[in-house]
């Protein structure tokens, strides 16, 4: 636990956690004053510390306000630093999704599908905090997947959050053997409609109801009216794979610096990456080079969206 008092920084851990935050995180060097206890003990230091002042914490904690709302919006506004850290961590998952994906093989169980993803996004130094994958039928039963032991036979969906310096990105693709049916053909290009309506709404200030209202509505122009409904269409990320959802009544303006992870779906398809708003455009920073892509066209500029990969 972290305690930020008007004129100290206190950091509260067991005798387990302390020595590698020390060593390694080396937050000692960074100012930050330890208070130790034993595992087994449950001493309240908090109290002791703060005094009679008024607490106020990131999520529920006794006696204290809990600012997590206020904090998620505050957070969600990225330094040039932690602009360049996303850069980063989404050219990691970029290549960990590119080389897991094109791995994957038909008689593959999801769980060892899950498992290559899970290796290429380690072995990068990045956790996979969210690693859902799903084959053929599943894909249209389910929108949050978690992998089975059913084996693929055409069609699969990898669904990645990974973290690294507390970031956290988000980003989906798919992989097809064989032709694709005229179904797919036609709710993929319907999504990809749909998540370049998000993409090209998302400039700085405007009202995320506005820009949630521009995605439903092109729903309604390609024939799924209702389908926004079966899953969250995501919202700005950060230090959480969405620091909060955005709803159709969401007030909050979009501002620069931020970072956005829209998850438009239909029955069977998905469309996700992770954006960033600059002043001038919007940057797709989990892009796949050689990726195939689809071409869209909103008000006159033609945006790209990522296809299936179709292997014959």
């Amino acid at each position: 636990m972290l305690l930020i008092t008007p004129s100290s920084r206190h950091l509260l851990a067991s005798n387990i956690e302390a020595p590698r935050l020390d060593k390694e995180e080396r937050l000692t060097e960074q100012g930050w004053e330890f208070h130790v206890t034993p595992w087994h003990d449950t001493q309240e230091i908090v109290c002791q510390l703060i005094g009679d002042k008024t607490l106020g914490s990131d999520g529920p904690y006794p006696g204290a306000v809990d600012l997590s709302a206020e904090l998620s919006r505050i957070r969600s506004v990225l330094t040039p630093e932690e602009v360049e850290r996303f850069r980063s961590l989404s050219r990691l998952c970029a290549q960990s999704m590119d080389n897991a994906i094109r791995a994957v093989k038909p008689a593959q169980t999801e769980y060892q599908i899950a498992a290559k993803l899970a290796y290429e996004v380690e072995s990068r130094g990045v956790q996979a905090i969210v690693n859902l994958v799903a084959t053929d039928e599943r894909i249209f039963d389910f929108r949050h997947p978690l992998p089975t032991a059913k084996k693929l036979n055409k069609y699969a969906m990898l669904v990645l959050c990974g973290r690294c310096w507390g970031l956290v990105c988000s980003l989906t693709r798919f992989v097809h053997f064989g032709k694709l049916s005229e179904e797919l053909k036609r709710k993929s290009q319907a999504v990809a409609r749909i998540d370049t309506a998000f993409i090209s709404s998302t400039r700085p200030g405007r009202k995320l109801k506005d820009v949630f209202r521009i995605a439903t509505d092109t729903y309604k122009e390609v024939g799924f009216p209702d389908e926004w409904q079966f899953h969250h269409q995501g919202g700005p990320a950060g230090y959480e794979p969405r620091e909060w959802i955005v709803s159709p009544g969401s007030e909050d303006l979009v501002q620069a610096n931020q970072v956005y992870a829209w998850n438009p779906s239909i029955a069977g398809v998905k469309s996700e990456d992770t954006i960033l708003v600059n002043e001038e455009k919007n940057v797709i920073l989990t892009a796949i080079d050689a990726w195939p892509m689809l071409n869209v066209e909103v008000n006159g500029v033609e945006y790209k969206r990522p296809a299936i990969l179709v292997i014959q």
